[in-house]
């Protein structure tokens, strides 16, 4: 995929200030959502009442999660603040987000067993790791990468 020399310009800005990448991932992705919703106006042109359309938005229409709507507000309110230099006012007024989170799916101990039994090898372990440690998925690939 490519990507603007804008959005491109605000990744280096985090890499070098040692973001993680799936927050450099995500805040890109937010900002460009923002972007794109407000007609493709440079963020620099955008004020508050703006910001609180987006977030309303979401809420609204997209009906995100409180946790998403917080995550594109702090993108929002890094871009202006931290990139931008530029000041966010009061955007309080925004429709907040109420959707509930979701409870994890858990499996039984039978159908972690099956589930076990159809697989072998690599994927047996690592299977057998994330089920026996609690590991996240995200936590057993970082394991991998850097090779433990």
């Amino acid at each position: 995929m490519t990507q603007s020399p804008f959005l491109k310009s605000i990744a280096d800005f985090m890499m070098v200030r040692n973001y993680s990448r799936r927050t450099i991932d995500s805040y890109v992705y937010w900002i460009k959502y923002f972007i794109v919703f407000n007609g493709k106006q440079h963020p620099s042109q955008l004020g508050d009442v703006a910001i609180e359309r987006f977030l309303t938005h979401l809420a609204v229409n997209r009906q995100v999660a409180q946790s998403t709507q917080a995550i594109a507000l702090n993108a929002i309110v890094f871009l202006k603040t931290k990139f931008l230099n530029q000041e966010v006012g009061n955007v309080s007024a925004f429709s907040r987000a109420s959707r509930q989170r979701k409870l994890p799916v858990v499996l039984t101990k039978d159908e972690v067993s099956a589930l076990l039994q159809t697989v072998s090898g690599i994927q047996k372990l690592m299977l057998s790791i994330l089920y026996g440690s609690g590991l996240r998925r995200i936590e057993l690939v970082r394991c991998k990468s850097e090779g433990y």
